[in-house]
């Protein structure tokens, strides 16, 4: 069975929102939001995407599944901004990139 319940409850938690905040912004009822957090009811589609509207993330991301499940929306928009740039500009920005992400493991491993 999928466990979108802790998803809901962590991403309602983390905007710092009751059931009855988050049961407002989805059309819905507090005892609902509870049933969907305890996984006693399954939300419809329609309300899955109205939550992932409010919480900003995807779909995807918000049930746990699908290649980008683990990125919320903020991820999603600069992979495909970065996507719509020219292969010149994409080489200098990986470089970077790759320059960060080593700095950091080789921190992280000095750091143990």
């Amino acid at each position: 069975m999928l466990d979108i319940g802790s998803k809901i409850t962590q991403l309602r938690k983390a905007k710092n929102w009751s059931q009855e905040d988050l049961a407002k912004q989805i059309n819905s009822s507090r005892v609902m939001v509870g049933n969907y957090e305890r996984n006693t009811n399954m939300p419809s589609i329609e309300v899955i995407v109205k939550m992932s509207k409010s919480f900003n993330v995807t779909v995807d991301f918000l049930i746990g599944e699908g290649e980008f499940s683990t990125y919320d929306k903020e991820i999603i928009k600069r992979i495909e901004d970065i996507d719509q740039l020219d292969e010149d500009t994409k080489k200098h920005l990986f470089f970077l990139v790759d320059n960060v992400i080593q700095n950091y493991k080789t921190k992280k491993a000095f750091d143990k």
